[in-house]
């Protein structure tokens, strides 16, 4: 016996690399392969079955980037394997490191039954257990050539990432394609050498009981003969059972598995890809289910559930009855696993509006706990809005990538703008691809922050971000673990399971009030502007086309586009996902999006100009103007139409020393002659906006180079390094517009600024040509502020402007929405956007005070995935609003991202609802879901305080009565007429259910 703990180990390693695991499959023969490669995009499994294969061998090539290969695989089991088990081994050249991120395959058989997924770690199909000697295999596989975009070496620029540029040359090379004997005893050795190799390595080096395993293992491996591991596999297995039957101790963390693969819905592969990805992984899970009966599967995201009902009804069949079965199991609740950050308030509300309501529709599943494993980052508002859906529980692992500080907890409360707590769980695994390996597990105990008052936690289990599952070898060292001396116990679990015993044994866990910040990945608010502008805009018209829809229902009879909206919304919802309104896919992804968003605006508008002209009853020789705003302006009332009133232009004339001044009865605006503004002074409180010896509106080009992950990151070093684009070409007055060009590198820019009844409205138009460069908006503000606000759903959240803490600190690039507001008691300014979403604001201080910076993101240039993110034209719109309250933010907000409508028309049209105070903000007019007729109507108090308020309908109520968001009843109806008084505290999210008399 050695007492060499090292050398055992390395015995160890080299004994499973050379001898037992290549024994797992002792004799092996070839199967006859040919191959058809479809000409563009996949084709239905029919087509793929039905077309005529050509030979092909291994060793040969194949699959161009993103092609679609049909493999067609035939041979006899030899009559000498009769009572043994046969698998197919079917390698299409795989790389065992890349699982989810290079070829994949989908099994069927002749029929068009799916058999199972092929990846790196899953490349065997059972054929015979026992064989019976002589049987004739025919499989069919789909297989993919998906290219790998995130490499050895990783963020280095790829034309790969788009099938327009991938080129044709052929990635794989066809590796095995075998019927073999599969070893039973010898795989069961290898689970037994694997797990406690692990555990021992975890163990304290001085443990009794690492030293008892250390002699177990090294026993077991005298007991094989290396020239006849089959046949003494068992009596090795022998030296190992004392060790692998010792029960952990009372004390041991308890660790829930649930089976996971982690699917982005597009990442570094296009949508259409994630429909296939789903596919698979969801055949060979249900497999693994069949073959396993303590294995569970918990899959989130509605959409790709729907896209296997639409797109793969075969596989379809098979999870439906895992479902019944309890084992594959719906969880989340969401169309997708979005970005918690940047969708608005009825975005985020439809997500789960819509994914809950799929998987109640689909097998009468109502989730109460949220799934997002690998969400960048969560927003205040988030935990009223999962209430609100009637969940009461979130789960997420992302928080702990977090690079500056270490989240306190992994069990918790977390309280949200409105005071709403949601029971919240981060899994101290520190993954959401788990493969029970001991390293892996001994972290979560250890690593577990709430020890002592709490020992449960969860570990999502399975291969996952490109998709493929839990394995059958992950599922044998569970059942290894399940008890095991000196590790955390495991047992399968649903998410619901677990979330029952650790709310029970934790009935009182601490508080993290606010949004949970993830210090990493902040550039996410900027990269892929178009696609965060198309979501922006989409998110307005989907709401005006609720609205303007709803009224013309109810004030003309009008058809409501239930299909429309419907499909509309999950559209939008799906592009919402954590890796496409980010911007960190590849360029095919934001390629597609920016043409969806097209087409999305193109049906939306559709909607609501046949509504509009529907309720302003044709051409009379006047023009309604329509307000889909929350709040009245010029005249027009919230949600409704009145006859289009003359409004007085500013004044414009030239400046001393150069430039332009622009001025009406509110505010006074000098632009010098380098196009920026010097002074934007209130005229009603006499108070300057900008920072005494600074300049507003402006461009600041920084250098943009992370240390990793190009389209994710932006490192605080960024800021050492600033250049002031103060040149101007051009400075000129049209009409009253001050018109602003500039050139830069390789790009330019062409600004308008106009003044309109108090606010400052600047138009960016930018040619944008640079590379691994961030351009800023810089707005030095004569404002002493200790925090500002910035709009999130359902309200806003602070943040503070110095940097006292390095939780504070962290968070040198943040989200808004609609707005930032910066106030000192008395006396604010808000600036607006219409569609960007990143900022940073700083204060420093020099002899004349105090001065907040507030800065907007408009642009990046990273090279990966994408190596032509945001190259070309961009346009930004920006309000600056001196003298603004918060609920001043708010009302601009709107205005700015819900411009009004003119059409042709005389007769007014009153809203369907109008609520008497601002404060109280209506998010959302539309026709119940379940096509009834009733009226649904969304608001919330938006200033952070109290409010009392009188809600009145503008046609004849039966019956109100409040809902959640999925329009299901939560109070008793109430019949006080047209007029519903409400009463709301700060940030409160109500849903009223209006029925019509």
């Amino acid at each position: 016996m050695h007492d060499d703990r090292d050398l055992v180990e390395a015995r160890l390693t080299r004994v499973l690399g050379e001898r037992i695991r290549p024994a797992i499959y002792p004799e092996s023969v070839p199967l006859e392969v040919s191959v058809w490669h479809a000409p563009g995009e996949p084709v239905p499994v029919a087509e793929g079955l039905a077309a005529t294969p050509e030979p092909i061998a291994v060793g040969d090539l194949w699959g161009p980037p993103w092609g679609t290969s049909w493999f067609t695989v035939t041979g006899t089991v030899p009559v000498e394997w009769a009572g043994r088990t046969v698998e197919a081994i079917l390698d299409l050249g795989f790389d065992e490191n890349k699982t989810g991120f290079q070829c994949e395959g989908l099994v069927y058989r002749p029929d068009g039954t799916p058999v199972k997924g092929l990846n790196p770690r899953t490349q065997w199909v059972r054929v015979g257990s026992p064989a019976e000697g002589g049987e004739q295999v025919r499989l069919h596989v789909e297989a993919a050539s998906n290219p790998v975009i995130l490499d050895y070496h990783p963020f280095l620029p790829t034309n790969l990432g788009d099938k327009e540029t991938a080129g044709a040359d052929p990635l794989y090379q066809l590796a095995r394609m075998d019927l073999a004997v599969f070893d039973q005893p010898v795989w069961e050795l290898v689970m037994d050498l694997e797990v406690l190799g692990e555990l021992m390595r975890e163990l304290p080096v001085d443990s009794a009981r690492r030293w008892e395993i250390l002699r177990a293992v090294d026993r077991a491996l005298d007991a094989v003969d290396l020239q006849d591991v089959g046949g003494t596999a068992a009596v090795a297995r022998a030296e190992l059972t004392g060790v692998l039957s010792s029960r952990a101790v009372p004390s041991a963390h308890r660790i829930t598995a649930v089976g996971h693969a982690h699917i982005d819905s597009a990442w570094l592969w296009p949508l259409r890809e994630t429909v296939r990805k789903v596919a698979r992984t969801a055949a060979n899970m249900t497999a693994l289910l069949e073959d396993e009966p303590d294995f569970v599967f918990a899959m989130s995201q509605a959409q790709q559930w729907a896209w296997i009902k639409e797109h793969r009804p075969e596989v379809w069949a098979r999870v439906t009855k895992a479902v019944a079965a309890g084992r594959f199991v719906p969880t989340g609740g969401m169309w997708v696993e979005s970005d918690t950050n940047m969708p608005g308030s009825e975005a985020m509300a439809r997500q789960f509006v819509h994914g809950k309501r799929f998987f109640i529709d689909e097998f009468g599943v109502d989730n109460e706990e949220v799934w997002l494993p690998d969400t960048f980052g969560f927003a205040a508002g988030l935990p009223q809005i999962i209430k609100a859906a009637g969940s009461k529980r979130l789960l997420t692992q992302k928080i702990s990538w977090s690079q500056t500080n270490t989240f306190p907890h992994h069990t918790f409360l977390w309280e949200g703008i409105d005071g709403t707590r949601i029971f919240t769980h981060f899994p101290p695994v520190d993954t959401y691809n788990c493969s029970m390996r001991g390293g892996e597990l001994a972290h979560a105990a250890r690593n577990f922050k709430d020890k002592g008052v709490a020992r449960h936690s969860l570990a999502p289990t399975g291969y996952g971000d490109g998709g493929g599952g839990t394995t059958r070898e992950m599922v044998a060292k569970a059942a290894r673990v399940r008890d095991l001396e000196g590790s955390p116990t495991v047992t399968w679990e649903t998410p619901d399971d677990f979330f029952a015993k650790a709310e029970a044994e934790y009935p009182n866990p601490p508080v993290w009030v606010g949004e949970l910040y993830l210090e990493l990945h902040r550039a996410t608010l900027t990269s892929q502007a178009k696609t965060k502008q198309g979501n922006r805009r989409s998110e307005s018209l989907l709401r005006e086309a609720e609205l303007w829809a709803a009224t013309a229902a109810v004030r003309a009879g009008a058809a409501y586009p239930y299909e429309a909206l419907d499909r509309l919304w999950k559209t939008v919802l799906l592009h919402q996902f954590h890796d496409i309104l980010p911007g960190s896919s590849i360029a095919w992804v934001h390629r597609e999006a920016r043409r969806t968003y097209e087409t999305v605006a193109r049906e939306l508008d559709a909607v609501i100009d046949t509504a509009q002209h529907a309720l302003a009853g044709g051409p009379s020789g006047g023009v309604l103007v329509f307000n889909g705003a929350p709040h009245a302006r010029h005249g027009v009332p919230a949600g409704g139409a009145a006859p289009a009133a003359g409004r007085a232009p500013a004044q414009a004339s030239p400046r001393e020393g150069g430039g332009y001044v622009l001025a009406d009865d509110l505010l006074r605006v000098e632009i010098d002659a380098r196009g920026l503004v010097v002074s934007a002074y209130d005229l009603r409180s006499g108070r300057e906006t900008v920072a005494p010896g600074r300049a507003a509106n402006l461009l600041q080009l920084h250098p943009d180079f992370p240390n990793k992950w190009d389209a994710w990151d932006v490192d605080e070093f960024y800021r050492n390094t600033v250049t002031d684009l103060t040149d101007a070409g051009e400075v000129r007055l049209d009409g009253d517009v001050v018109v602003v060009r500039r050139s830069f590198g390789e790009s330019s820019v062409t600004q308008r600024l106009t003044l309109t009844e108090g606010r400052l409205e600047i138009d960016t138009e930018v040619d944008w040509h640079e590379s691994e460069k961030f351009l800023k908006l810089a707005f030095p503000l004569d404002v002493r502020a200790d925090r500002y606000a910035s709009e999130s759903q359902f309200g806003h959240a602070f943040r503070a402007t110095h940097t006292n803490t390095s939780w504070e600190a962290a968070k040198f690039e943040a989200c808004n929405h609609r707005f930032v507001h910066v106030e000192e008691p008395g006396w604010g300014v808000a600036l607006v956007t219409d569609s960007t979403y990143g900022h940073d604001v700083t204060r420093d201080v020099d002899e004349h005070g105090t001065t907040t910076t507030l800065r907007v993101s408009l642009l990046r240039a990273p090279r990966f995935p994408d190596p032509e993110t945001d190259q070309g034209e961009h346009r930004f719109r920006h309000v600056l609003v001196p003298g603004a309250e918060i609920g001043d933010a708010v009302r601009e907000g709107y205005f700015v991202n819900l411009p009004e409508r003119r059409v042709p028309g005389g007769a007014p049209v009153e809203p369907l609802v109008t609520v008497d105070d601002d404060a109280v903000v209506v998010t959302a007019v539309k026709l119940a879901d379940d096509e009834s007729g009733d009226v649904i109507v969304r608001f919330h108090e938006s200033r952070g305080g109290r409010a009392t308020a009188t809600l009145r309908a503008g046609f004849p109520v039966a019956e109100a009565v409040t809902t959640d968001l999925l329009e299901r009843p939560t109070g008793e109806p109430r019949r006080q007429g047209e007029e519903i008084p409400v009463t709301l505290r700060p940030f409160e999210l109500v849903t009223l259910r209006l029925k019509r008399a």
